[in-house]
């Protein structure tokens, strides 16, 4: 099987105090004058869009109706410890009106789907709660 491209993001950044992010398909237009914590912020943000998708993937795939869309509050933490930078995260997700015991199952199988939890397992300390 060959794997197949199915979007590629590209931005243009520059840094300063007129830094700024910006989409080559104009979705995305931001002014970062600050590196920090616009990083964590997108990431953030990314990350919980991606997830949410891989919630409703995995839904689909265990054929569980959605009560709600689910939701997912992160918190991108950027670390200083002896001189080394690093990031550690918190995905804290809803998804109401579904028994707790599936909505766990939603929400461990997301990871698995999900490409940013992917490319994180391992490599950041990550906590996922389940609202």
């Amino acid at each position: 099987m060959t794997a197949k491209v199915l979007f590629t993001g590209k931005t243009h950044n520059s840094g300063g105090r007129d830094g700024g992010t910006r989409s080559s398909d104009g979705f995305l237009d931001l002014k970062l004058s600050q590196p920090h914590p616009a990083a964590e912020n997108l990431f953030g943000a990314a990350w919980s869009a991606c997830y949410i998708g891989a919630l409703e993937l995995a839904a689909a795939q265990r054929k569980v109706t959605l009560a709600t869309l689910p939701t997912v509050d992160a918190e991108i933490d950027l670390v200083l410890d002896s001189g080394s930078y690093f990031l550690q995260a918190r995905l804290n997700v809803s998804l109401p009106g579904i028994d707790r015991e599936v909505a766990q199952t939603l929400v461990d199988a997301a990871h698995g789907i999900c490409p940013y939890s992917k490319a994180t397992h391992g490599n950041i300390n990550v906590e996922t709660t389940l609202l």
